[in-house]
């Protein structure tokens, strides 16, 4: 009952991003399937336009420290995600992830994702 004095953003967004992470950490086949064939990743600064597969399960689950969401004139919700992922031996490393949540058939349009890397050299 308390969440119906949040808008209508901050209920669909957390949900959407509990339910995204957990596909990704634990049944990675499935990311795709929330993807349309009109959605784009920039993952590292590269483009993807074709539906996303995932393969394989992350042996640590992404950890999200922070997430905020906004409404857009056009009725879609913007979601900005920080977190923190350990692959194989790298040392854990912080990520910034934004959505674009469109429903369209309960799914989304757009996904950026990039590490949280700085080279101070």
């Amino acid at each position: 009952l308390q969440n119906m004095s949040k808008p209508i953003w901050e209920q669909i967004g957390p949900s959407f991003i509990q339910h995204y992470y957990q596909l990704f950490d634990y049944n990675t086949t499935q990311v795709g399937a929330i993807y349309i064939d009109m959605s784009r990743l920039t993952w590292e600064g590269q483009l993807f336009q074709e539906k996303l597969a995932f393969p394989s399960v992350p042996e640590n689950p992404a950890r999200i420290t922070a997430q905020d969401h906004q409404p857009t004139p056009d009725s879609c919700i913007i979601s900005m995600v920080v977190g923190q992922l350990k692959a194989d031996e790298d040392l854990i490393m912080g990520f910034h992830q934004m959505f674009l949540l469109k429903n369209i058939n309960d799914a989304f349009t757009n996904d950026m994702f990039r590490l949280a890397l700085h080279n101070f050299g």
